[in-house]
C-alpha cells in the first residue's frame, strides 16, 4: 500500500515538473518569436524623405521617429542627416553646408540610431545640442561688429561624446568695410568738400560696396573650424583682423617710411 501511494506520488511530481518545463519552455519561445519580431522592424532601414541629407543615409522606423522628434526639440537648428559613409566627406565640406540664419547640425545616421534607443547616449548627445544652441547668441555678442562678415554657423556631431564648430567667415566683406571705414576717417581730416561732392562720394561708395557684394568669389569665404566656442571666437576674430589688416594701407602708403634716403 505505501509502495503505491509512493508511485503515485512520484508519477504526479513526475508529470507536474514535465508540464512546467513544456510552458516554461513554450513562455521562451513566445518571448524570442516576439523578440525577433521587434528586431526585425526597429532595424530595417529604408530611405525615406528625412529632410536636408549628405549621401544616402537611411534609419529604421524607431530610429526615424526619433529623429523627427529631435528636429522638433531643436527646431531653431538646421539638421543635415549624413551617411556613416560620408562623415569625412561632410567634415570636408562644411563650408558649402553653413546656414546664415541657424546654426547647421551634421549629425550621421548611426548616432541618430543609438540615441534613439540608448536612453543615457541620447542624453549625453542632446546636451551637447542644447548647448550649442544656448551659446549661439552670446557668440554673436561677443563677436561683436565681426558677426557680420560670418555667412554661417555650424557644427558637427562626432564621435566620442564631443561636436566641432565651424563658421564662414568672408573675408572680402571685413576688408571692404575696413576701407570704407579708413576712407571716412580720411575724408574727416581733410578739408571738407562741398555737401554735393560729399553726397556724391557716398553714394559712390554704397553702388562699390553692393557691386562688390554681387561679385563675390568662393576665394574670399574662409572656413574656421574649431572644438569649442571660444575657439571658434577667436579664430573668426583672427581671421577678420588679418583681413582688415590686408587693406589697412594703400599701397603708396606701405611705401613710406619703407626707404632710407642716406644722402646728406
Amino acid at each position: 500500500m505505501d509502495l503505491a501511494i509512493s508511485w503515485l506520488c512520484a508519477t504526479k511530481q513526475r508529470r507536474n515538473g514535465e508540464n512546467m518545463s513544456a510552458l516554461i519552455t513554450q513562455t521562451e519561445n513566445a518571448a524570442q518569436a516576439n523578440a525577433a519580431a521587434y528586431e526585425t522592424s526597429v532595424n530595417k532601414k529604408k530611405p525615406a524623405n528625412y529632410g536636408k541629407t549628405i549621401g544616402k543615409p537611411e534609419l529604421s522606423e524607431e530610429g526615424q521617429k526619433y529623429y523627427e522628434e529631435l528636429k522638433k526639440k531643436y527646431s531653431n537648428m538646421d539638421f543635415i542627416l549624413v551617411s556613416s559613409d560620408r562623415k569625412q566627406a561632410a567634415r570636408a565640406q562644411a563650408a558649402s553646408y553653413a546656414n546664415p540664419n541657424k546654426m547647421v547640425v551634421l549629425i550621421d545616421e548611426e548616432k541618430i540610431e543609438r540615441m534613439a534607443t540608448d536612453e543615457n547616449f541620447r542624453k549625453q548627445y542632446e546636451a551637447i545640442i542644447s548647448n550649442a544652441t544656448h551659446k549661439l547668441p552670446q557668440m554673436k555678442a561677443s563677436l561683436g561688429s565681426n558677426a557680420s562678415v560670418v555667412k554661417g554657423f555650424g557644427m558637427q556631431v562626432n564621435d566620442g561624446g564631443n561636436a566641432s564648430f565651424f563658421a564662414v567667415v568672408d573675408k572680402s566683406l571685413a576688408a571692404q568695410r575696413e576701407r570704407i571705414k579708413r576712407n571716412a576717417s580720411r575724408k574727416a581730416e581733410e578739408k571738407k568738400a562741398d555737401a554735393k561732392k560729399e553726397a556724391e562720394k557716398t553714394a559712390e561708395e554704397k553702388r562699390a560696396e553692393k557691386s562688390a557684394e554681387k561679385t563675390e568669389t568662393r576665394e574670399d569665404l574662409v572656413t574656421v573650424t574649431a572644438s569649442s566656442i571660444e575657439e571658434l571666437i577667436q579664430k573668426i576674430n583672427d581671421v577678420v583682423y588679418s583681413s582688415r589688416s590686408d587693406t589697412l594701407w594703400s599701397e603708396p602708403e606701405r611705401g613710406i617710411g619703407q626707404h632710407i634716403d642716406f644722402k646728406w
